[in-house]
């Protein structure tokens, strides 16, 4: 924890209960709370990585903690979003639970399948043929914002638009999950 992008990782997985309190705080602009605690997390997100590139500092336990404080934060983010669906549809009309489960479980369910086949990886000392893409970087990005734009709703545009870019997020959740799969191929169907 001596280095600056540990430190903005960790103050990521602090934050996650402060914005899950902020989002369902019962007061007149809860929502904006949320999305700025969530916009924060965003923002340590790339600072870690950036600065940890920058001043070439790496330790296992920020390999190990930072994709871990993402999926927290991004799953956690999904979940309620996924839960708020009403607040969605008097936006935006109705089946908006729909329009934003089917993305939902492809995002979860991607996240599972990754994790499980870079840990497979891990064990057979190829974890470095599964590591992160561009396609997750963005992926990632995509999802960060659409998810802000869910929670803070300034208005029925908003919600269109996070809409537009959550769809996008999803298609390269399923580009970057093929291309760890390609990746891991050789590995998975060869014979013991």
């Amino acid at each position: 924890m001596k280095n600056i992008p540990n430190i903005l990782t960790l103050f990521r997985v602090i934050l996650i209960p402060f914005f899950v309190l902020a989002f369902y705080l019962p007061i007149e602009n809860s929502f904006y709370i949320a999305a700025s605690i969530f916009f924060i997390a965003g923002v340590t997100d790339y600072l870690d990585g950036y600065i940890a590139r920058r001043w070439n500092v790496s330790s296992k336990l920020g390999a190990f903690l930072d994709p871990v404080a993402d999926k927290i934060m991004v799953i956690t983010a999904l979940v309620m979003v996924v839960g708020d669906h009403d607040r969605i549809a008097a936006t935006v009309g109705e089946h908006s639970a729909l329009w934003i489960m089917i993305p939902t479980l492809i995002m979860i369910g991607r996240e599972l399948a990754i994790s499980g086949l870079r840990e497979w990886m891990a064990d057979l000392g190829k974890r470095a043929n599964v590591a992160v893409g561009n396609a997750g970087k963005w992926k990632t990005s995509l999802q960060m914002l659409a998810l802000g734009g869910f929670i803070w709703q300034q208005g029925p545009w908003m919600v269109y638009l996070a809409y537009l870019v959550f769809y996008a997020a999803m298609v390269l959740t399923v580009v970057s999950m093929l291309q760890y799969f390609a990746a891991a191929w050789g590995e998975l169907t060869s014979e013991d």
